[in-house]
């Protein structure tokens, strides 16, 4: 009986780097979906909740902020291109498109104190946390 080498990993590592040389081109991160959803961080402190949201390539204009029963929804629209230039396109990477973002805040928050700042493509939205009045201990008799 003749033994054979079997060498796995090595055929693996080769079937790898057939595949990377087709598909190498492609970015890593290759988004197969078709809308755009804007990349949203958020933060607190003891006083204020914040949002910071990169929007690039949308215009102040066209992000709706709201805020109502605790919940913040940002709004917006990417549009793909400045409609008074006439244009043949020949390739499109970027997503283009309207989103909506929501988000339950667990905080009871001031609405009256809400800001947003938009400024180089990111939106900063700070919240302040509703101050809740804390009553001294009472002591309760029992009759």
């Amino acid at each position: 009986m003749t033994l054979i080498k079997f060498e796995s990993l090595r055929d693996f590592e080769n079937l790898g780097n057939k595949v990377h040389r087709i598909f190498g081109e492609f970015p890593s991160s290759f988004d197969y979906s078709n809308t755009f959803s804007p990349k949203i961080d958020i933060s607190e402190d003891e006083k204020n909740v914040y949002f910071e949201a990169e929007v690039p390539g949308i215009k102040k204009e066209d992000i709706n902020i709201s805020l109502e029963d605790n919940i913040l929804t940002i709004k917006g629209e990417k549009k793909l291109y400045d409609n008074k230039k006439e244009k043949t396109l020949i390739r499109n990477e970027r997503i283009y498109g309207s989103f909506t973002r929501s988000f339950t805040l667990h905080e009871e928050i001031n609405p009256d104190a809400a800001k947003a700042e938009f400024e180089n493509g990111i939106l900063k939205i700070s919240l302040e946390k509703a101050i809740h009045k804390t009553t001294k201990e009472r002591q309760i008799q029992i009759k």
